[in-house]
């Protein structure tokens, strides 16, 4: 499995093809920035998920009536992507239907991921084409850890998430078992903005909040790094780091649709916010990871 980096002359990033996931972003100083995949907590480092968002009920969904089993985050996690395109700042992966995704996902496509850099910007770009003759529903999203601290000698209590501007977030109420059961309510911020890291804050698992400012930097006083997640096409926001941990890390994870409702066995064509797209049809999301050095 061959690795690609592509750089300019503040940051360098390394891309894996399972899943085109980022395995480094390096400034000019050499300071990484992202999670470096501790398997004590977190194996991953920034995967990105399709065709489907967090955890299925029992496993599965259904179409047409018939029922498919999937896993966590769908299977793009563990499928290795090819490269279609490279340049020395940017790379486009690539991944179309094949036996093994159409026995648990039945729509035909082209899916391509684009890195590209910009000055100390990542932009990332998810493209889909619905190659077959039925309508396909999906859903897409990022997964990236980063570092905290992302220097040493600072703690991850030194840090906090900050929205570019103020808003009144609704937290989408998750069951015991982690799974939307409707009881969303509000979430108030700190001056509007800000939510203070300490690791208790994941000791119920991830925090996915939604009607929330589309922008959003990990900061610290103490400290001028910091980086900031804009997800302009995307509804939802989760925070996580490994529950009932110290995990070293926060993952900031933009998604345009929620798992499957708690104790619902989804069917895949009405389940709510899932992205459906027609035959033919070409769907473009972009984001991006901001360093600031």
């Amino acid at each position: 499995m061959e690795f690609q980096k592509i750089q300019n002359d503040k940051l360098q990033i390394v891309i894996s093809p399972k899943a085109a996931e980022l395995k480094s972003i390096q400034d000019a100083d050499g300071i990484e920035y992202l999670w470096q995949g501790d398997p004590t907590y977190w194996k991953n480092q920034a995967i990105n998920l399709f065709p489907y968002i967090g955890r299925l009920t029992e496993g599965c969904y259904t179409y047409k009536g018939e029922r498919y089993e999937m896993s966590r985050h769908g299977f793009l996690p563990e499928t290795e992507m090819s490269v279609e395109a490279v340049s020395e700042d940017s790379v486009c992966y690539f991944l179309r239907e094949n036996q093994e995704t159409m026995d648990v996902y039945p729509f035909p496509f082209e899916l391509r991921i684009k890195y590209s850099l910009n000055e100390y910007l990542i932009d990332v770009c998810f493209d889909i084409i619905n190659t077959g003759d039925e309508h396909m529903f999906f859903g897409i999203g990022g997964h990236p850890g980063f570092r905290v601290p992302l220097v040493p000698g600072l703690a991850f209590d030194d840090y906090y998430l900050e929205f570019a501007e103020s808003c009144n977030p609704l937290l989408v109420g998750l069951s015991e078992t982690c799974f939307p059961n409707g009881e969303d309510k509000e979430y108030p911020l700190k001056d509007g903005k800000i939510i203070p890291l300490t690791h208790s804050l994941f000791d119920n698992d991830a925090i996915v909040l939604r009607n929330m400012h589309r922008k959003v930097s990990l900061k610290s006083n103490k400290n001028s790094k910091s980086v900031t997640v804009a997800f302009p096409g995307m509804q939802f926001i989760g925070f996580w780091h490994t529950t009932k941990s110290d995990a070293p890390f926060v993952c900031i994870e933009p998604w345009t649709s929620l798992p499957s409702r708690d104790s619902i066995i989804e069917d895949i064509t009405t389940q709510p916010y899932m992205v459906g797209l027609e035959p033919g049809g070409h769907y473009c999301n972009e984001w991006s990871i901001e360093i600031h050095p």
